[in-house]
This record gives structure tokens, sequence and C-alpha cells, in this order.
């Protein structure tokens, strides 16, 4: 039986998504806040944990596309009714991955210092970068299985197990973060920043366990590693190398971005901390109707279901667009609490006041962009989504926050090198969507 996409089916599927995919940046936005309002040097704890909170973060995006490629085949082979002959791979793929994490680690911890330096760290900064980033990084291998676990279940059309996981991984990290950063009078003493990065690790741990735990419950997915390698492992393998050098050209625009800021001060640098996580946070809000993208554009592709695939992109660009414009409206009507929840610090809050208006803006430009990144996903066609995010990335982030900054414009230009790049990924992949689906579509109901 042929997959009929309705709202409520999507909503079905994007809520959980949304709210679990809430819970990533929101364990950022929890150390930024937490840091941020610290009595010891706030202005360089709250850069500090920026700074090495976008390396790490870079990490776990270019090691954590497996989500993506074991989403698109589990969900292509549930739609083609072939689920059995997939059963074995997500194992084969997690220990690979888990593997490459393990080789990450031993190669970054040593040259912790010589990374942060690269993102123009330095003095107290940087003290506090190097002590965040090294307890931070041992968290990479269960926040990169606890990614592909949720690949699983996004691909079987389940994004509330997910959900759950990540709410109460999420609660775990907001009540260790006040208690080890603050401490505990005369039970836990109060650890500032290293506080940070041990919350944030327990949490990633404690998510990691109850994923493995509630897969082999709810599924019939196996973690066994069975041989010979499966066939579809060199397919999935392309996925992800095609996702990863995308989320390196991604992750590029970040590094200029906060390497751009860092250099102005720690004022701009902090400012700039607390902008991109609440961008963060606004592009995850938005992953729960990507996610159901890229879990039902897999399903329908694998059905040869091109009229509801078609159906079901009209529909995320209207949730997509709606949802900008109100978190564009919320954004504007909390314009000046929202700074102050992060920080007190009024040199920091005129710097995150003057450039905040601009980050709201471009949020329906950015919904749009992310759900067809999630379709792209869906269907496998990740080199697409390579050579969309290398043109946005080299041609238009890079020159123009370059130029920008000789104008000495400051944050404004790091963040409207940010709008462009988001059109330049958006506005292509609408394009290609509807230039190959909608004559399928319009030849199947003929």
């Amino acid at each position: 039986m042929k997959t009929k996409v309705t709202t409520s089916l999507v909503n079905k599927l994007a809520i959980p998504a949304l709210i679990s995919g809430v819970a990533e940046p929101l364990l950022s936005i929890t150390d930024t806040a937490v840091v941020g309002n610290v009595d010891l040097h706030a202005t360089e704890a709250l850069a500090a944990v920026g700074i090495a909170g976008a390396f790490i973060s870079m990490l776990v995006w270019v090691f954590g596309q497996t989500r993506s490629a074991i989403s698109a085949l589990v969900s292509q082979y549930l739609g083609a009714d072939k689920l059995d002959d997939i059963k074995t791979l997500p194992a084969q793929a997690i220990a690979i991955i888990l593997l490459i994490s393990f080789i990450v680690i031993a190669i970054s911890y040593p040259f912790a210092e010589y990374i942060l330096r690269f993102y123009n760290a330095k003095g107290i900064t940087l003290g506090y970068s190097f002590s965040y980033f090294q307890i931070r990084i041992f968290g990479l291998p269960f926040t990169l299985l606890t990614f592909a676990i949720f690949g699983v279940f996004r691909g079987l059309q389940n994004t509330l197990i997910p959900m759950v996981i990540a709410i109460l991984g999420t609660l775990l990290n907001i009540g260790l973060d006040f208690a080890f950063v603050y401490g505990i009078p005369n039970v836990i003493p109060a650890m500032h920043v290293e506080g940070a990065a041990y919350a944030s690790v327990i949490a990633q741990i404690f998510m990691a366990i109850l994923s493995v735990a509630l897969l082999l419950s709810k599924t019939q997915i196996p973690l066994k590693i069975y041989l010979p390698f499966h066939k579809e492992l060199p397919r999935m393998a392309g996925m992800i190398l095609n996702l990863v050098i995308r989320t390196i050209a991604l992750n590029t625009a970040l590094y200029f971005g906060t390497a751009f800021a860092t250099k102005y001060g720690a004022a701009y640098s902090a400012a700039y901390t607390v902008l991109l996580n609440i961008w963060l946070f606004g592009a995850f809000v938005i992953d729960g109707y990507s996610s159901a993208g890229n879990i039902l554009s897999g399903k329908l592709y694998g059905e040869q279901n091109y009229v509801e695939m078609v159906q079901l992109s009209q529909r995320l660009i209207q949730y997509a667009i709606i949802i900008g414009v109100v978190m564009c409206i919320l954004g504007g009507i909390l314009y000046f609490p929202i700074g102050r929840i992060f920080t007190q610090e009024a040199e920091v809050l005129n710097e995150f006041y003057a450039v905040f208006w601009l980050v709201l803006a471009m949020q329906p430009i950015c919904a749009i962009a992310f759900i067809f990144d999630g379709i792209f996903k869906g269907l496998g066609r990740m080199a697409m989504l390579r050579n969309v995010l290398l043109f946005s990335t080299f041609l238009v982030f890079v020159p123009t926050i370059l130029l920008l900054d000789w104008f000495d414009i400051k944050l404004y230009a790091v963040w409207i090198a940010f709008t462009l790049w988001m059109i330049a990924r958006g506005f292509p992949l609408v394009y290609l969507f509807r230039k190959e689906f909608v004559p399928k579509a319009n030849a199947q109901n003929l």
C-alpha cells in the first residue's frame, strides 16, 4: 500500500523530531547561558565555550553524517518492503564510525592548544577553551553512537523514541550544568567552565546507553556485527563521504565566522557565541520538519510515489515559512530579554543587540534551506547536497565575509555573509527538486 502524505502524518513525525532536534543546541545553549553568568571572567569564559564548542560541533557534524545515510537507506528499504535485507548494515556502520571517533580523539587531544589558537583564542580565553575542550572531546564517541541509532529509528519512521532520549538527556545536562558550574555548597565544588564540559559528557554517555537499550528492546535491528559486509556499505560510504565533504564546507563557513568574531575582540566573540547558539537553535527547531522530509521522502522514493513526494515538498515549504516567520516575530517581541538570559556584560549586549535583528530576519530563508536539505538526504542525493554547499561556501560566503571585513563592519560582515550563504544553499535545491520530480509526478497523474 502506497503512503499517503497527510498533515497528521507529517506532524506525527515532525513534532517529536523537532523536540529531539532542539535538544542538541539546547545543550550548547545551556552551557552558554550558565557559563555566561559566572562571577569570574564571564566574557572570556563565554567566548571560550563558543570557540571550543565550535570545533567539537564541527567534529560531530562531520562524522555524525552516518545518521542521515542510515536513515535514507533504512527508509528506502522500508518503502520497498525489503527491511529484512538491511538489518545487518547499521551495526557495521556504527562500528566503523566509533573507530573513527577514537582515532579523532587520539589525534586532536595532544594538539588541542594549537587547534584553539587556529580559532584566534588567546590569553584567558585560550586557557578556558583548552580546559573545556580536553573534557568535552571524550563525549564524541557517545554522541556519534546516539546519532547513528537515531538514524535507524528515523528510517523506521519512529521519531518518538529519539524525542524521549533527547528530552531526558537535555534535562540531565541542564541540572548538571547548574550543579557543576556554580557548585552546591558542601556537596559539589564550583568547577566553572570545566563543570559545563563534565555536564555535557555525562549527559552524552547517558543518552548513548539509553539509545542502545531502546534499539535492542524496541526493534529487530541487531547491534551484533555480522560478516560479510553488507552490499550497501559501499553506497553508504559514498553517501557519508559526500556528506563529510559537504559538512567540511559548512564548517569552513562556521570557522570563518568564529575566527573573524574572535579577531574583533572578546566582547564580539562572546556576542557571536550567543548569536550562533540562537541561530543553531532556530535551525534545529525547523529540523523537525526537515526530518519529516528526510524520513518520508526516502520511503516515497522507495515506493516510486512521486505525486505524494511533490505534495510533501509543497506542504513542507508552507510549514517552513510559517515557522520561520513565527520565530522571527517571537524573537522581535523578546528582543532584549533574550540577550540578558546569556550575559549581563553591557559591552557584549551592545554588540549582540546591534546584529540580532539580522539573525531573526534570516529565519524563513534558513527554514526553506533546511527543509530541502532533509528531503535530499532522504533521497540519498548526497552528491547534490555536497555541490550546493561547496558553491555557497566558497563562491558566496568566503568572498562576502572577506570583502565586508575589509569595510570593518565587524559582526555585520559575519552575519550578512551567513544570510547570503543560506540563500545560496536553499533556492538551488528547490529548483533542482522541482526540475526532476514535478515532471515525474505529472506523468504519474496521467
